[in-house]
């Protein structure tokens, strides 16, 4: 037959194909530059591991005489610790497996958190870099600042900014689940704490959830790298996901409701956690919600830049948002850590 068979009724338009263009590739530099901070960042969160996994040590401390002796006191006691931790971690080869246990699983949970966001900004065309690691000196947090990216083009629509906000904590979060079980089914009885000071840190909902499940005693435990990767992968998703400025929840809020009510339901937040804060310090003795309020002022400051278009979401990621809501509220705990 040489006649032609229409397959589309004339008066149905066509839905246009949807170009999206291609984002930058990283350069070799690049490739080297944040592999560089990956590895720096493994080796700080390993000696973090060591320091979780290792047994309470005492390092005699230096004596100072006279203003050079005093100048250096700070150093040469840091020095002395670290060089222990080091020297005990050589001795025995199950602490610094411990140690790189703790390492591998939150680097796992951060790496999985910046690669959502960086996969979904190269399907819309987004020129970002590759995750940058920040590591942290030795004894200080968990041997890590965390992980970011950094957006180098305008994100084209609505659509785009609420997958690449939501993309990375949602993946981190997926990553986290058999990380925190492990970490869960795997603590042992902690020795009764006397005298002194300690740090206790409290479960958020997840954690209290699979304890539920399994029977475990979490009131009694000693955390393990497992569970520490773990807990500290749900305090960085709840606080990515804090409605806020330019992180992951303000992206979302943005997306969902607009300029305006971003900016009201961020300094609600802000309020929120500054209250919190002060009832952490006076209840747990913990100054710790201080740190997310100065965050969070901080954010307040950033101007969010809108998308350059603002069409519908759709029915699929006001349920994601609906999701994304829960992860927060099994992440989140007002007050994660109490001093005894």
């Amino acid at each position: 037959m040489s006649e032609s068979v229409q397959t589309i009724p004339p008066f149905v338009q066509a839905r246009p194909a949807v170009s999206r263009p291609l984002a930058a590739r990283p350069t070799t530099r690049e490739w080297i530059r944040h592999s560089a901070l990956f590895l720096l960042t493994l080796l700080t969160t390993t000696f973090a591991g060591i320091v979780i996994a290792a047994p309470d040590i005492d390092v005699p401390e230096p004596i100072a005489s006279g203003v050079l002796g005093y100048l250096l006191y700070f150093p040469e006691y840091y020095w002395r610790i670290v060089s222990r931790l080091i020297s005990l971690a050589i001795l025995d080869p199950s602490i610094l497996i411990q140690g790189l246990t703790f390492s591998v699983a939150l680097l796992t949970i951060l790496t999985a958190h910046e690669m959502g966001h960086y996969l979904a900004c190269r399907y819309y065309g987004v020129d970002a870099t590759l995750p940058f690691f920040i590591p942290a000196p030795p004894l200080f947090l968990a041997g890590t600042f965390g992980a970011f990216i950094k957006m180098k083009s305008p994100i084209p629509s609505r659509r785009a900014l609420f997958d690449i906000g939501l993309a990375g904590p949602l993946a981190g979060f997926v990553i986290l689940l058999p990380i925190a079980w492990a970490g869960i089914m795997t603590l042992h009885v902690a020795p009764p704490l006397v005298g002194g000071q300690g740090i206790v840190f409290n479960d958020p909902a997840l954690f209290r959830i699979f304890a539920k499940l399994t029977g475990a005693n979490l009131a009694d435990a000693l955390p393990n790298p497992l569970y520490m990767a773990a807990w500290i992968g749900l305090l960085v998703t709840s606080l990515n996901l804090m409605p806020v400025g330019q992180l992951d929840g303000g992206h979302g809020t943005f997306a969902l409701f607009g300029r305006r009510a971003h900016k009201l339901i961020g300094w609600l937040a802000f309020v929120t956690m500054a209250l919190i804060a002060v009832l952490g310090f006076v209840w747990h003795g913990s100054p710790s919600g201080f740190l997310y309020t100065v965050l969070l002022a901080i954010m307040l400051k950033v101007r969010h830049p809108a998308p350059d278009q603002m069409e519908p979401l759709g029915t699929a990621r006001t349920v994601v948002a609906i999701i994304t809501l829960i992860v927060f509220a099994l992440s989140f705990w007002p007050f994660p850590i109490t001093i005894t």
